[in-house]
């Protein structure tokens, strides 16, 4: 396919930066979201296109993110649609500060802001000026200004197609994106974590959230005041009142933040009874539902469904309590009891901590999450050679802390696999040959 495909791109003189006209058309299908199906709001329109023009796009959005990354263009707040960070990271990276200010007696309110119709405001020439102003090739520039004008969109049913329209969703789309909100946090005295379009503000005052919405006005963006919340974590924590323009931000006990369920007092256990009760009720689904007891079968199903309400970002919501951590254990521990000869085993937090530590440590530069730790000075020569620095704390959310739990973990490991543990470890064995060994540590 690379012969035809390249005789394709070339007729497509892209040196001119031409963009063949059906690469620009759209069959667009609507997803259901969320809430009651008859509300047409609550369906995601994803567009389906060309597969030579998505190849296309491939290659550009490879050739934008290389020089996005090597000119340092795309700020560190941002996690969404970034090489190397996550929903994890994301989380991790915010509270990792709201936890230490907190520890340190300070006191911290958390924003929740959402941005109204994020993805249908993008005004072109904001990425395209920075693509040009960062030296980006003229080539690349013209192409993606081509491939922006003149698209065009149709839902088709039945085999029926109605008539075109201003599509939604893209391969590049996601990188044009993180550049047209990359100046959000420019200039801003307060911590700023954004994943997409989802951004959380921590330790922020009234003239942070006016610079905000000064901002956005500007650059033809506007947030959905309605959806905008505030966190008033901490017990002395004296509840503040804040704006946005001329609305009051109303306050709340406990908001979802990238699907995970975080309260005022931080201790994660109101998401521990969510995701329990979740993976509970999908188990009982399978032993009445199922009538096949194969082996392969049942652990099929609870991967697919069940497991991932479990491990979602659990290394940032891991049960602080003993109570918690029963709870996740008995919804193993009744999982295993579907397969026989899998009685009793199960897959400890700790394991699942290590094996996000040693990925974080393994990409380096402070790419996820690797800049939170560091490596500690000493040389003592009993124990491993490959410590990390453990903070102090005065605070049991800041102790039960993934950042601070880890630590511990870790450099408690056997000292057999300091060669494995070091902070560029990606030259003495692979991921899955350090999973393993710390699964059979645990196990």
């Amino acid at each position: 396919m690379a012969g035809p495909l390249s005789i394709i791109y070339q007729m497509g003189r892209w040196e001119a930066g031409e963009v063949l006209a059906h690469w620009k058309l759209a069959n667009v299908t609507p997803i259901y979201k969320k809430g009651v199906r008859e509300d047409p709001g609550n369906y995601r329109p994803v567009s389906l296109t060309s597969f030579p023009g998505k190849i296309m796009e491939k290659i550009i959005l490879g050739a934008t993110e290389r020089h996005l990354k090597n000119n340092a263009i795309i700020r560190h707040s941002q996690h969404g649609f970034t090489k190397g960070k996550s929903c994890l990271t994301n989380l991790i990276s915010f509270y990792d500060k709201v936890t230490c200010l907190l520890d340190e007696g300070k006191a911290v309110d958390v924003f929740f802001l959402d941005f109204s119709k994020a993805f249908d405001t993008v005004s072109h020439s904001i990425p395209l000026d920075t693509l040009s102003n960062c030296g980006m090739s003229q080539c690349t520039v013209r192409w993606v200004k081509n491939w922006l004008n003149g698209r065009a969109q149709r839902v088709v049913v039945n085999g029926a197609t109605s008539g075109c329209g201003v599509p939604q969703g893209s391969i590049v789309g996601r990188v044009l994106f993180n550049i047209f909100i990359n100046d959000l946090d420019a200039g801003a005295e307060c911590t700023i974590s954004q994943l997409a379009d989802d951004t959380n503000l921590g330790e922020a005052l009234q003239k942070d959230l006016d610079r905000l919405e000064h901002c956005t006005i500007i650059n033809g963006r506007k947030f959905n005041k309605s959806k905008c919340q505030i966190l008033h974590p901490g017990q002395r924590n004296a509840g503040h009142n804040y704006k946005l323009g001329e609305e009051c931000l109303e306050g709340s006990p406990a908001e979802r933040d990238l699907g995970v369920l975080v309260d005022s007092r931080l201790n994660m256990s109101q998401q521990c009874a969510l995701a329990a009760k979740r993976a509970k009720h999908i188990l009982g689904c399978i032993k009445h539902s199922i009538t096949s007891q194969s082996k392969e079968v049942i652990i099929l199903l609870y991967l697919v469904s069940a497991q991932p309400h479990l491990e979602y970002c659990v290394q940032f919501w891991a049960p602080q309590f003993k109570k918690g951590v029963k709870v996740l254990e008995c919804i193993q521990r009744r999982a295993t009891k579907l397969v026989k000869g899998l009685e009793g085993m199960s897959c400890g937090l700790r394991s699942l901590d290590l094996i996000v530590l040693y990925s974080s440590l393994r990409r380096g530069g402070g790419e996820g999450g690797a800049d939170l730790f560091s490596v500690a000075s000493s040389d003592r020569t009993r124990g491993n050679g490959s410590k990390l620095h453990q903070g102090r704390f005065r605070l049991d959310i800041r102790k039960h802390f993934f950042t601070e739990r880890v630590v511990k973990h870790w450099n408690r490991l056997p000292r057999e696999m300091d060669g494995r543990k070091g902070v560029a470890p990606s030259k003495q064995c692979d991921q899955r040959e350090f999973e393993d060994e710390v699964k059979g540590i645990q196990n």
